[in-house]
C-alpha cells in the first residue's frame, strides 16, 4: 500500500508567504483592473469624452461675450439639449435630436398660433382659447403616443411637443414678445443638434446598426455552441453517482434577452445616415425578424436543459442507439448555423443544403425509434418518455432552423448581399 508525503511549511515560510502577498497585493488589484478594460470599455471612455468636448463647445455661449450678447440667457437650451440628446450611438443621437426639433416647431409654432388668436380675443375668451387649445392639442399628443408605430420612433418628439405648446401658450398670456421668444430658443437648441451631430457622426462614430448587424450574426455561433454542448451531455457516459449538469445555457439566455436591445438598435438603425456597408432603405425590419426566430430557436434549446436534468434519464445503452442519427442531425444543424452567421457577417448569401439533409436525417431518428421500439418498452421509470421527449426536441430545432435560413436567405434578398 503506498503512502503519500505531504509536506508542512514552518512558522517562517508561511509568514513570508503573508509578506509576498501583501506586498504584491496592489500590483495583483492594478493588473486584475487593466484586464478588465476590453474594447467596450474603451468605446464608453470615447463616448465620455465626446460628451465633455460638446459641453466645452456648447458653453462658450455663456463664456464669450460676442456670443452671449448674441443669445443671452437662451444658451441654456443649447446646453440642455446637448445634454438630453447626446447619446451613445449616432442613430440614437439623431433620432432625439430630430425628434427634439420637430416637436419643438411644431409645438412652437402651434402654440404661438394658439397664443396669438387668444390675444385677438381677449377677455374671457383669451383663458377659454388657451384652456381649449391645451386640453385638444395635450390629448391628441398624449394618444398618439400609445400608437405602436408612433410610440417606437417618435415617442420622444410628442413629449416635447407637449412641453413646447404649453410653456409657449401659457407664457403667451404675459408675453407680447412671444413669436421673438420662441425663434432664440430655438435658434440655440439648433446650435447644440448641430454640435451634437458634427462630434458624434465625425469623431469616433459609433453606429447602432454595426452592433446590431454584429450581434446578430454572432449569435448563431452560440446557439450552434450549445447544441454541440447538448449532445455531449446527453450522450455523455458518467458515473451513476454523478448528477451534475456540464453545459452551459448561458449564451442561450442572453439570448432570450436581447429582444428589447434588438428593438432599441433596430430603431436607432433606422435613422442612421448611409455609411459603409449600409445602404439607404437597408431592411432593418428583417433584422428583428431573424432574432425573433433565434430566440425561438433558444427557447428550444433551453428545453433541453430538462431533458439533461430529468433524473429518469434512460441509461447509457439505451441512449447509444440513437447515438449516431442524433450526432448527425446535431452536426448538420451546428454547421448550417454557422455558416447563416457567416453569411450574416460577411453579407454574402448562402444556401445551406444541410437543411434538406437535416430532415431526412431526422426521419433516420423516427426510425432507430420505431426499431428500438422493444428497448422502449423494456425501460422502466418514464426512460424511454424522457429519451422520446429528446428526440421530439432535436426534431424541432430541424424544423425552426430551415425557418431561420429562410429568413436569412430573404435578408440576402432584400439588402443584396453577394452571391458566393
Amino acid at each position: 500500500m503506498s503512502s503519500t508525503v505531504i509536506t508542512i511549511p514552518n512558522e517562517d515560510e508561511i509568514t513570508l508567504n503573508k509578506k509576498k502577498t501583501c506586498q504584491f497585493a496592489p500590483l495583483s488589484i492594478v493588473s486584475s483592473i487593466i484586464s478588465m478594460q476590453s474594447k467596450p470599455d474603451m468605446r464608453k471612455v470615447i463616448h465620455s469624452i465626446k460628451v465633455g468636448i460638446a459641453l466645452v463647445l456648447v458653453s462658450l455661449l455663456y463664456l464669450l461675450d460676442p456670443l452671449y450678447k448674441q443669445v443671452g440667457d437662451n444658451a441654456l437650451w443649447a446646453i440642455m439639449t446637448v445634454v438630453v440628446i447626446f447619446e451613445f450611438s449616432a442613430g440614437a443621437t439623431l433620432g432625439k435630436g430630430l425628434n427634439r426639433g420637430i416637436g419643438t416647431i411644431l409645438g412652437g409654432g402651434l402654440g404661438c398660433l394658439a397664443a396669438i388668436l387668444a390675444d385677438e380675443v381677449g377677455g374671457i375668451g383669451n383663458i377659454i382659447i388657451v384652456g381649449i387649445s391645451v386640453f385638444v392639442f395635450g390629448a391628441a399628443a398624449t394618444y398618439s403616443r400609445l400608437v405602436p408605430s408612433i410610440k417606437r420612433r417618435y415617442e420622444y418628439g410628442a413629449v416635447i411637443f407637449i412641453l413646447t405648446f404649453n410653456l409657449v401658450v401659457v407664457s403667451g398670456l404675459r408675453a407680447d414678445k412671444i413669436i421673438k421668444l420662441a425663434r432664440e430658443r430655438l435658434s440655440t437648441i439648433c446650435m447644440g443638434f448641430a454640435i451634437c451631430i458634427f462630434i458624434n457622426l465625425l469623431i469616433f462614430p459609433m453606429w447602432a446598426s454595426d452592433e446590431l448587424h454584429n450581434s446578430l450574426a454572432t449569435r448563431f455561433e452560440k446557439l450552434a455552441c450549445c447544441i454541440e454542448e447538448c449532445l455531449e451531455e446527453y450522450f455523455r457516459i458518467v458515473n451513476e453517482k454523478e448528477n451534475q449538469l456540464s453545459a452551459n445555457f448561458s449564451s442561450c439566455k442572453s439570448v432570450l434577452q436581447s429582444k428589447s436591445n434588438d428593438e432599441s438598435l433596430v430603431n436607432f438603425s433606422r435613422w442612421e445616415p448611409w455609411h459603409g456597408k449600409f445602404g439607404f432603405s437597408y431592411p432593418w425590419d428583417k433584422y428583428q425578424q431573424i432574432g425573433d426566430a433565434t430566440r425561438e430557436l433558444a427557447v428550444t434549446i433551453v428545453s433541453l436543459q430538462g431533458c439533461l436534468q430529468y433524473p429518469g434519464q434512460p441509461s447509457p445503452a439505451i441512449r447509444q442507439s440513437i447515438k449516431e442519427p442524433c450526432e448527425v442531425v446535431g452536426s448538420s444543424l451546428v454547421w448550417t448555423l454557422r455558416q447563416l452567421g457567416g453569411s450574416i457577417m460577411k453579407m454574402e448569401r448562402c444556401r445551406p443544403k444541410a437543411l434538406m439533409a437535416s430532415k431526412s436525417h431526422s426521419t433516420n431518428i423516427e426510425l432507430s425509434l420505431v426499431t428500438s421500439h422493444s428497448i422502449l418498452g423494456a425501460a422502466e421509470n418514464g426512460e424511454g418518455l424522457a429519451m422520446a421527449s429528446f428526440v421530439f426536441l432535436l426534431m424541432k430545432l430541424v424544423e425552426e432552423v430551415e425557418v431561420l435560413a429562410k429568413e436569412v436567405d430573404e435578408l440576402g434578398e432584400l439588402a443584396s448581399f453577394q452571391t458566393k
